[in-house]
């Protein structure tokens, strides 16, 4: 049944060229890494791949405040020192540096999950991925965890103009603390995190932290210790999400694939394998809801592109004995990946400071909350209306650097476009015939107003 879900793919190749600065561990050209794997394991053949039409800063403050907008919009290393107030005050600085491109960046990644969420309201696909969006610290005016601009958030919003209910689940290890703040206060929007607590970033994420007035019981919070593993979160996870599916019952819903939840990250302590993270993917996608898949953390650079590439896979319906090779293919990064170049990694031997007790007990403590709510949410969430939206037609665009290729096929589904097949997404030895071609385009969505 998966294998016959419509996915669509968002990645512009300007993403891999920002850079936080020397010795910051969040490093942009993880996704790069992780398309380039995509392209040499064959899967951009199973799906449409599309780079985003980038959003106009204006749509960013359906949730942002427009003095940080317009902060972000004109802060550059070479002008840094004329706000040094606005600096401190949207909290830029240390974790969250300004680099060359910032705005550019943050228009890149939220393009992509506001994209998806759009394919996902007109029916047009049944997964979006986004692997370079999934930034989920940002507040409405503050910077925030390496995360400036929301997207998870603005995501929500777009589905939220064609759902009543919208899930957003969080497998970061660090606590989803933007988005819940954002939704705190509705039940038309569920947010449930499984991070790691006590004494670590960004501090929120209490089990007694379950929402306020309408959306009281509508946030579900699941701490977590050091070490924990595949069987310890598939314990708890699993049984959560179907609770959440039965009483929640959304109509869309939001996957941050956060990778520092993997065991050996950089900043992470938990112990999963790249199997126990993806079997949270693949059970979020047995409900056979409208689903849009986000990046987020991950700061071992080896590692996030196994990840992302190996649950693109699943997402795609080839698990079993339909399962991706191990044996990592010849990729632009190859050496990265040694001394193996395996696809999977063995986890360590930490030890998991997750009791079974501890467990159940912060389960049936969740559970007796879903219990409590109801199935019907009521509360409206304004999210701007549409009708001075201005929509034009995708156009045909090649990748960066590279040259278009002759063949380009009329796109005949409801958004209207072409097909572009370009060398870097189509390997030389292979012909058009070879299953769905990669599309490039720029598409007009909602959340891009009129000029």
């Amino acid at each position: 049944m998966s294998s016959q879900k419509r996915v669509s793919y968002f990645y512009d190749a300007e993403i891999g060229n920002f850079h936080y600065g020397q010795g910051h561990p969040m490093k942009p050209h993880r996704v790069r890494m992780t398309h380039n794997l995509v392209v040499n394991y064959g899967l951009y053949r199973k799906m449409d791949v599309f780079r985003p039409r980038l959003m106009s800063p204006t749509a960013m403050t359906r949730f942002h405040s427009d003095d940080y907008i317009n902060f972000l919009k004109s802060i550059t290393p070479d002008n840094m020192q004329d706000y040094s107030r606005q600096l401190a005050r949207f909290n830029v600085g240390e974790d969250c540096p300004v680099f060359d491109g910032l705005f550019e960046f943050c228009r890149l990644y939220t393009s992509g999950s506001i994209g998806g969420a759009d394919r996902l309201n007109d029916g047009s696909s049944d997964v979006c991925i986004n692997w370079s969006g999934g930034l989920h610290h940002a507040k409405k005016a503050e910077a925030s965890g390496f995360c400036y601009i929301n997207d998870c958030v603005l995501a929500i919003l777009e589905l939220l103009k064609k759902h009543e209910r919208v899930l957003y689940i969080d497998i970061d290890i660090h606590h989803g603390d933007g988005v819940e703040e954002a939704f705190y206060t509705t039940d038309r929007v569920m947010t449930l995190s499984f991070h790691k607590f006590g004494e670590y970033f960004p501090g929120t994420g209490d089990v007694l932290d379950i929402g306020y007035g309408s959306g009281k019981n509508y946030a579900i919070n699941f701490p977590l210790n050091d070490g924990m593993d595949d069987a310890s979160f598939k314990s708890v996870f699993r049984p959560i999400m179907e609770k959440v599916m039965e009483k929640f019952r959304p109509g869309a819903i939001v996957l941050q694939c956060g990778a520092d939840s993997l065991s050996g990250d950089r900043l992470g302590c938990f112990n999963l394998s790249l199997r126990g993270h993806a079997d949270c993917v693949q059970y979020v996608q047995s409900f056979n809801v409208p689903l849009l898949v986000l990046g987020g953390g991950g700061y071992t650079l080896r590692n996030v592109p196994r990840c992302w590439t190996y649950e693109t896979s699943v997402l795609l319906g080839m698990t079993g004995n339909n399962e991706i090779r191990d044996a990592l293919p010849y990729n632009d990064y190859f050496e990265y990946f040694g001394p193996d170049y395996r696809l999977h990694l063995p986890v360590s031997n930490m030890e998991n400071l997750n009791s079974p007790q501890y467990l159940e007990k912060t389960k049936i403590q969740l559970l007796e909350v879903l219990r409590s709510i109801e199935c019907a949410p009521s509360v409206q969430v304004q999210t701007g209306g549409t009708s001075n939206l201005n929509p034009v037609s995708m156009i045909a665009m090649a990748a960066d650097g590279v040259e278009e290729q002759q063949s380009v096929q009329e796109n005949s589904g409801r958004n209207g476009g072409v097909k572009v097949m370009t060398e870097e997404d189509m390997p030389m030895d292979e012909s058009t015939d070879n299953g769905n071609v990669a599309i490039e385009g720029r598409k007009e969505h909602p959340a891009e107003f009129a000029s």
